[in-house]
């Protein structure tokens, strides 16, 4: 697992309730059962603090890092997003983005991922659309120095066919029975009455394979997807284990918080 983006799932999942800071040595030892060494969690610190989703505190326990309000933002929508939340009924209307060609590949880059992680998809090089309008677009574009034009349409044709242009369920669908089989495997693993480091990092497997769906999954309303959804199995599959194995995933936590 990548040092970084679990220290994302683990502020996420469990810091981020708990007042969103933790000292090094909680973070060291929090990442210990899933096999990350305590110099690569302190690289990934390093570098989130680079890129502002951290900044180092002073805690009773020694040095910390904590959330920045640019970092609480992002996990609160992708929380609600793991979750899912913020499902809401569609009311038939898509939001649009129409921005400027941008000339440099670097921040090209950066704003198609970004933009794809929010959820939305290109239809021609300046323009996307997407189920909902995110809270964190404006932010993302103004971080790249992007003026967009941005409203809310309502599709004159085929509803189906403008999904099928923009994103491919055949794959994402694929995506989630993959999914599903290797989290069944990964869960069964966990013995009955395990300790609660193992079903901690059992839980956290299940939390991090599950957070790439974050990049993949525009989360459309079910108007628009197919008959016996895969999405909606792997789901419910996720969201009854990882409320199972929360307890003792939250003891641990708080073991290695106050230790």
């Amino acid at each position: 697992m990548n040092a970084r983006a679990t220290l994302f799932d683990l502020y996420g999942d469990h810091l981020r309730v708990r007042g969103g800071r933790a000292s090094v040595a909680a973070l060291v030892r929090l990442l210990a059962p899933l096999g990350i060494a305590p110099a690569a969690v302190r690289t990934a610190v390093s570098r989130m603090v680079r890129q502002g989703w951290l900044r180092p505190v002073r805690l009773p326990h020694g040095p910390g890092y904590e959330l920045t309000p640019k970092a609480v933002r992002r996990l609160d929508e992708a929380a609600a997003r793991i979750y899912r939340t913020a499902a809401a009924p569609w009311d038939g209307r898509w939001n649009v983005l129409v921005v400027p060609p941008i000339r440099e590949r670097p921040r090209r880059e950066r704003v198609r991922a970004s933009l794809t992680y929010l959820g939305y998809a290109p239809l021609t090089e300046t323009t996307w659309i997407g189920p909902h309008a995110s809270t964190e677009v404006d932010a993302v574009l103004a971080a790249e120095s992007v003026e967009a034009t941005r409203f809310d349409a309502v599709l004159d044709g085929d509803p189906a066919a403008l999904v099928a242009r923009a994103w491919d369920l055949d794959a994402l669908g694929r995506s989630y029975e993959t999914w599903l089989k290797d989290a069944e495997q990964l869960v069964g693993s966990l013995p009955p009455g395990a300790a609660p480091d193992d079903a901690f990092a059992v839980r956290s497997r299940l939390v991090h394979g599950w957070r790439k769906f974050l990049f993949t999954d525009p989360g459309l309303p079910k108007e628009l997807l197919p008959a016996d959804w895969p999405g909606e199995r792997a789901t419910a599959y996720f969201e009854r284990e990882a409320a199972r194995l929360l307890p003792p995933s939250a003891a641990f936590v708080d073991h290695c918080l106050t230790a």
